[in-house]
């Protein structure tokens, strides 16, 4: 735990609440430039550690960004296409954070 009261420890195995969204707010960010192999069509995205309203950190993706972020900036969890997968072109879907709706 910091001194500002988040917890650092993993998030494992946590269940959410079915219909209940994630949300938190950015921890810590940086902006991707050079991607990972798959990722390129991304490129420039942010990737974000969020401090979750009821306790620990989790690293994500940000999507959905207009303009720049900043830390203490309130996000809330969405699922969305990660990438594109194989010959056949399976798509890979998962979680992402956006900026929370007001």
């Amino acid at each position: 735990m910091t001194e500002s009261g988040v917890d650092l420890s993993p998030v494992v195995n946590r269940e959410i609440e079915r219909g209940k969204v994630a949300r938190g707010v950015i921890f810590s960010y940086t902006r991707v430039q050079e991607p990972p192999a798959g990722f390129e069509a991304q490129a420039p995205f942010y990737l974000a550690l969020v401090a979750l309203d009821d306790g620990g950190l989790i690293t994500a993706q940000l999507t959905d960004v207009d303009g720049e972020v900043a830390i203490g900036d309130a996000v809330e969890m969405v699922t969305r296409k990660l990438t594109t997968d194989g010959q056949r072109g399976m798509i890979v879907y998962g979680y992402k954070f956006r900026p929370a709706m007001k």
